[in-house]
């Protein structure tokens, strides 16, 4: 792991948070379309069928899978069963504006949990650094204005978006942990797949209990389809794989931080398509954000 931010390896790492937002966007937009447990499994059945061609060697018995089952099932479960659905669950029962609140969070997390249960140490700068990139989401969601800020209230559902950012958190320290066979580890759609069959399983779990407690349903249209088919490709191959390999370079800690551009270009995805033209404070939370990551990620 090479601790060096470069600008290949940021650019791989500000794609995630890009497509992030259109993601949530999307999960919005299909509230009473899909049930949100439903749509996680929809979204990664439908990935799982794009990388057979790429990947489907690894469902063989002497892939390496069988033999690591245990750790692409923890990586299934926090990666592909839990973080997207508690997002799509608290995009249903919260503001849009208090779940980016909460997933700001990420980089306390990822130092929070690097520290406890990986060992590793927490330095200034890393503390410095979440605080310039929090303060830049912070400038996002209120607008610039700091009355605006005292406004926004946390509902139950929020924290559903706290769990998602712990699990995600936890996912991320374990990609960078050794135990994946050489064949799926340096094969980007193969470590996928072995994440994806596990995952599916728990994301197929979840799905039934949804459907199981209480009255849901699917408006099936080519919208739909279409959104689907977005979030599949997205969100879930391209944004997983960049990020992987982003993680891979410069360790969860660093990678943390650019997740909080999630919430910047949510606003500018917003302007796009309401017609609301870009504020001054948007510039003042990019400042903020990417000064969090270059303090954080300096030597």
């Amino acid at each position: 792991m090479d601790q060096r931010l470069t600008f290949r390896t940021a650019a791989l790492l500000i794609l995630p948070p890009l497509l992030w937002a259109g993601n949530a966007v999307t999960g919005r937009m299909l509230n009473g379309v899909v049930p949100p447990v439903t749509l996680n499994l929809l979204r990664w059945a439908l990935a799982f069928v794009l990388l057979l061609p790429l990947a489907g060697w690894v469902l063989r018995p002497g892939s390496g899978l069988w033999k690591h089952w245990k750790r692409y099932s923890v990586l299934g479960l926090l990666g592909v069963g839990c973080y997207n659905a508690l997002q799509y669950l608290a995009l249903k029962t919260s503001t849009p504006v208090n779940v980016t609140l909460v997933a700001a969070s990420s980089p306390v997390w990822m130092i929070g949990v690097g520290a406890l249960f990986f060992g590793v140490r927490i330095t200034r700068r890393q503390v410095l650094g979440a605080i310039l990139s929090i303060a830049g989401v912070l400038v996002v969601l209120g607008r610039g204005d700091l009355d605006s800020l005292m406004q926004v209230r946390l509902v139950p559902g929020d924290f559903y978006v706290l769990l998602a950012t712990a699990a995600w958190a936890v996912y991320s320290w374990l990609l960078v942990r050794p135990g994946d066979p050489p064949a799926i580890r340096t094969d980007w759609a193969a470590f996928l797949m072995a994440q994806l069959v596990p995952g599916l399983a728990w994301s197929t779990l979840f799905a039934a209990g949804e459907w199981a407690g209480g009255d849901t349903h699917i408006a099936w249209s080519w919208p739909l389809a279409g959104a689907l088919a977005y979030v599949a490709i997205g969100p879930a191959i391209l944004a997983y794989r960049s990020w992987g390999l982003g993680v891979q370079r410069v360790g969860p800690t660093i990678a943390g931080f650019f997740a909080n551009l999630t919430p910047l270009f949510a606003a500018l995805l917003s302007a796009a398509f309401l017609g609301e033209a870009p504020q001054p404070y948007h510039a003042l939370a990019f400042a903020l954000i990417v000064g969090g990551i270059l303090v954080s990620s300096k030597r």
